[in-house]
């Protein structure tokens, strides 16, 4: 389970909506289970309509923050201009098991999966006020 703020949740919405028809990207940071802030990204992907790749610099740098003590990179999100809000086989397909969590935004709602070993596991989670 993920817990995440109300105003994090409303973000993440916004953001897919805003670049909708592209896919939006970017990192869920926090600590433990807690997301505790959202990192976007740019899409780097030459088909940033069917497809996302987070600019790895971005991603070299999160890792660095965290090493140094700042958040942890919990997992990351992307959104699905066409599709339900759960892992295409694209997503499958790039998929590394290795348990981070993947927020998939679609059809105005948030789908919450753990990139585990076996495959995609769908992930509950909470929402709070802070």
């Amino acid at each position: 389970m993920v817990t995440i703020a109300r105003r994090l949740e409303a973000e993440l919405l916004s953001l897919a909506a805003v670049a909708h028809p592209q896919e939006t990207c970017g990192l869920l940071l926090g600590e433990g289970a807690r997301i505790e802030s959202l990192h976007p990204a740019a899409n780097v992907h030459p088909d940033t309509a069917r497809h996302f790749e987070i600019d790895p610099r971005a991603l070299v740098a999160a890792h660095r923050t965290a090493r140094s003590g700042g958040p942890q990179v919990l997992g990351h999100y992307h959104s699905h201009p066409s599709g339900p809000p759960e892992p295409s086989a694209t997503d499958r397909a790039h998929a590394s098991g290795d348990g981070r969590v993947w927020a998939i935004i679609a059809e105005g709602r948030i789908g919450w999966w753990r990139d585990a070993p076996a495959g995609f596991e769908p992930l509950s989670y909470t929402v709070h006020d802070r």
